[in-house]
C-alpha cells in the first residue's frame, strides 16, 4: 500500500469514527433533552407520522396537544423501528397517530371526554402516559393506508379485533399489523385495532411535556 493510500485510509477511518460518535452523542443528547424518551422521527424517518391530537381531526374535535411529536420509551421506540424494518421487506410502512401522551394532555383529553369507556382517567394513567403505547396503522409505498375497516378512533364494534364479520381484505390487513407488532413484543386490545402496548417492561407515568418550536 502506498503512503498516499495509507494516509487516505487512516483519515477515512477517523471520519467514520467521528460520524459514529456524533450520531451516538446526538441520540444521547436527544434522549436527555426529552427526559428519557426517544424521538421516533430521529430513529426512523420512514415511519409516517400524523399525530391526530395535535389537530382537531380526532374524535374530540378539539386540539389536545400544543404541537405534534412521537416520543416513546427507548425500548419501545427500538421495538417499533424493528416492526417497521420487518414491514419494509413487504413494501409496507408504519404510520403513527399517537405515541407518548403527557399527563397534562391526558387531563385535557379527560376534560373533553370524561368517560372511562373512551378515555383512561388521569388518576389511573394511560399506557400512552407511560410512553409504552402507540396508535398506528400500515401504509403502502405511496403512503396509502391499508384498509383496516374503520378510521382511527372509531368507537364501535367494527373496530373490535374479535369482530370477524368483516371483508377478507380488512381481516388480512389487521392480521399483518397484529403479527408484526406481536413479534416485537407488543400486544393489542379487543376494542381498538390501532392500539398496541409494549409488554416486555413496565414504565412509570410521566408528566413531561415536549417543547414546541
Amino acid at each position: 500500500m502506498s503512503i498516499r493510500k495509507a494516509i487516505f485510509s487512516f483519515i477515512s477511518g477517523l471520519l467514520f469514527s467521528a460520524a459514529a460518535v456524533a450520531q451516538t452523542d446526538s441520540a444521547a443528547v436527544a434522549m436527555q433533552k426529552h427526559k428519557g424518551f426517544r424521538d421516533l422521527a430521529l430513529m426512523d424517518s420512514t415511519i409516517r407520522q400524523e399525530i391526530r391530537y395535535a389537530t382537531a381531526n380526532n374524535f374530540t374535535k378539539a386540539v389536545i396537544y400544543d404541537c405534534p411529536a412521537c416520543l416513546l420509551r427507548p425500548e419501545v421506540a427500538e421495538a417499533l423501528v424493528q416492526v417497521n424494518q420487518s414491514l419494509r421487506k413487504q413494501g409496507l410502512y408504519l404510520k403513527v397517530f399517537d405515541c407518548y401522551r403527557p399527563g397534562p394532555y391526558q387531563q385535557r383529553l379527560w376534560d373533553k371526554v370524561p368517560n372511562p369507556d373512551y378515555v383512561t382517567p388521569p388518576a389511573k394513567g394511560s399506557m400512552h402516559s407511560r410512553g409504552a403505547a402507540v396508535d398506528l396503522t400500515i401504509v403502502d409505498s405511496t403512503g396509502k393506508e391499508l384498509n383496516m375497516g374503520t378510521e382511527f378512533d372509531f368507537f364501535g364494534v367494527e373496530a373490535h379485533t374479535d369482530n370477524l364479520n368483516l371483508p377478507a381484505e380488512v381481516l388480512k390487513s389487521r392480521q399483518i399489523l397484529r403479527d408484526a407488532m406481536e413479534a416485537a413484543g407488543f400486544g393489542g386490545i379487543r376494542t381498538e385495532w390501532w392500539h398496541f402496548s409494549y409488554r416486555q417492561k413496565q414504565f412509570p407515568l410521566s408528566d413531561y411535556v415536549w417543547p414546541c418550536h
